[in-house]
């Protein structure tokens, strides 16, 4: 009996983890017969738990929806990281996640063995979140769901988008992906009226059902989707474009570049270049000058005349600087000044 109730949270776990299993792939993880399986299934049901089943060869067994949620069988690491995940929520971009992550994380807590609650409640009260104060407008949790089952189901998604000057328009797309960033959501997906793949920021989307019908996947745009939107929100949305070389190993400059800031492409072991975009010239000798490593300008020539133009400013003000003194502070910092190391 002790064996087959651990087979049975074996199944459910199974389940739980993945959409869709054929009977022969349960009965080879569980070590059992095909008719075994569907006696366990059948004990599950029994227990209350919807499990579905598809008919014939292509067929197979998953979770249904049901009244209640099954218990989640998690091992100690996958708890811990559960928790973490929750008490991190806050602050990502996505409207009233705080506090449904608070919820969700009490009732984890309730059922989380004393030695993981300990583990659990030591990161939590030993680290100080630093949040943003400002940042993009919320995402709402349901428009996320809505466009996830959309991708997941492949069917076709009707919207209201605002552009970035204000502008709003009706879209009919085939989506694709949700790609996240520290700081926003986008959709990746087939617009149907340009005949082009577009990437669509989530927080300036409302969906307008119905939706539909279903459609067949087509090829995506890159392999790389991460890669494919960094692009796009880094460099192609931008009148200014331009390409230096960063006199650093590629991986060393993407630890102080990061993904929406431009792309990086290795050249050689001991530079890459750095492609980006800007509203205007002088605003990417700013971007580029924050990198804090050396770099060459390869294109376009008017970004070396803007860096021309900066380094005269700047050495104006050295020199008014010298006339007039040192200025208010001095270089080292004073007391009670915070010194941060990289």
């Amino acid at each position: 009996m002790l064996e087959t109730s651990a087979r049975l949270l074996r199944l459910l776990s199974l389940l739980q983890a993945h959409r869709q299993w054929s009977g022969a792939e349960l009965a080879e993880r569980l070590g059992v017969t095909a008719r075994t399986v569907r006696r366990d299934v059948d004990r599950l049901r029994d227990l209350g738990y919807p499990v579905d089943a598809g008919p014939g060869t292509g067929g197979g067994y998953r979770l249904g929806a049901g009244a209640e949620l099954p218990p989640l069988l998690l091992d100690d690491d996958e708890a811990v990281a559960v928790a973490v995940g929750l008490r991190t929520a806050a602050g990502q971009g996505i409207e009233g996640i705080g506090e449904t992550s608070v919820r969700a994380l009490a009732k984890l807590e309730q059922v989380l063995p004393a030695r993981l609650r300990r583990r659990v409640g030591a990161l939590h009260d030993y680290t100080v979140p630093m949040l943003r104060t400002a940042g993009p407008s919320p995402v709402d949790p349901a428009v996320l769901t809505e466009l996830a089952h959309l991708c997941r189901d492949g069917e076709r998604l009707r919207f209201g988008y605002r552009g970035h000057d204000g502008t709003v328009s009706r879209r009919s797309v085939e989506p694709h992906r949700l790609v996240c960033t520290e700081y926003r959501w986008y959709l990746v997906a087939w617009d149907l009226d340009r005949a082009a793949w577009r990437t669509f920021r989530v927080d300036r989307l409302t969906p307008r059902p119905p939706h539909g019908p279903r459609f067949a996947p087509r090829t995506p745009p890159a392999d790389d989707l991460a890669a494919y939107v960094s692009e796009g929100v880094s460099r192609r949305v931008y009148a200014q474009q331009a390409a230096v070389r960063l006199l650093v190993p590629h991986a060393a400059a993407a630890e102080r570049v990061s993904p929406s800031a431009g792309t990086l492409e290795p050249d050689g072991p001991d530079a890459c270049v750095l492609r980006a975009g800007a509203a205007d010239l002088d605003t990417m000798v700013v971007h580029v000058m924050m990198t804090g490593l050396p770099f060459e300008v390869l294109e376009p020539a008017a970004l070396t005349e803007a860096i021309r133009s900066a380094r005269d400013r700047l050495d104006a003000a050295l020199a008014r600087g010298g006339r007039d003194g040192e200025g208010g502070r001095d270089g080292a910092a004073r007391d009670g000044d915070a010194v941060a190391e990289r």
